[in-house]
């Protein structure tokens, strides 16, 4: 009787020990202390990308990592990850790419194995910001991104990245539209050419201003007596005249910069 009621302790002993291991396995793994986890490393290594600081990049993958990208293929080792980001990243000092996470889209989910934290998955959507040649810094597009994080001896590292639906990002139009007269907008109009763009027709319709070719056609919505905007690209024309008020020629800017220049044709 003596043994059977050791038995008996024994085994509640291991069902007790077993419960408080996994009480302490999931509280030490919560949702929450692992998005915190997981959030401080993703904002670490994004601040290593935005900052080119190609020494840390090491500190964030695995050996193996194997990078999955929908435009440019894939990628497989950490070194030849970090060759690849430390080229197409780093090396124009007058070109700088900064990543931004979309808030609100941003989610970390854990991954277990018999209720054992080994690794997680931080997914959402982000967006790239240019600045070049020290010009204003502007949106350039939008894409998603999937991170596998992986732990391994207490220390986590990403070991899968995919990064797809790269797309050109939604342009919002800040600028305001003003009103010219028949007599300012029909000026304008004519016939323009550069060697870029070849020759370009200028008519107005509804108080606004229609450059087309054969290919391609913008809307011009004036901001004042010479100068134009699109309202779905970051274009502008500026217009500039003679003594007499007549076209010379239009200079076309986009993000602020000399995009083209075309000559008025008599």
């Amino acid at each position: 009787m003596q043994n059977k009621n050791n038995t008996i302790r024994k085994r509640v002993l291991v069902l007790l020990l077993s419960c408080l291991i996994i009480h302490n396995v999931s509280a030490q793994t919560t949702p929450d202390s692992l998005t915190a986890v997981i959030l401080h490393l993703d904002s670490s290594f994004w601040n290593a990308y935005n900052n080119c600081d190609t020494n840390a990049f090491k500190n964030y993958f695995t050996e193996d990592v194997e990078f999955y990208h929908d435009k440019g293929g894939i990628t497989s080792g950490a070194s030849a990850l970090i060759r690849s980001l430390s080229k197409n990243l780093c090396s124009n000092v007058n070109y700088h790419l900064r990543r931004e996470a979309v808030p609100g889209t941003v989610k970390v989910f854990p991954m277990q194995n018999n209720n054992v934290l080994y690794g997680a998955i931080i997914t959402g959507e982000h967006q790239f910001y240019i600045t070049q040649n020290a010009r204003p810094e502007f949106l350039d597009g939008d894409a998603n991104f999937t991170h596998l994080w992986l732990l391994k001896d207490g220390v986590w590292k990403m070991a899968r990245i995919l990064s797809y639906n790269h797309h050109q990002a939604t342009y919002i139009n800040t600028r305001t539209e003003v009103q010219l007269s028949n007599t300012q907008l029909d000026k304008l109009t004519g016939t323009y050419k550069s060697n870029q763009s070849g020759q370009l027709k200028l008519k107005k319709e509804a108080q606004v201003l229609i450059f087309s070719d054969d290919k391609n056609s913008y809307t011009l919505y004036p901001q004042s007596a010479t100068s134009f905007f699109t309202k779905d690209r970051d274009l502008v024309f500026d217009f500039t005249l003679d003594a007499a008020g007549k076209p010379v020629k239009v200079t076309v800017k986009e993000h602020g910069a000399v995009a083209d220049e075309l000559v008025f044709v008599p």
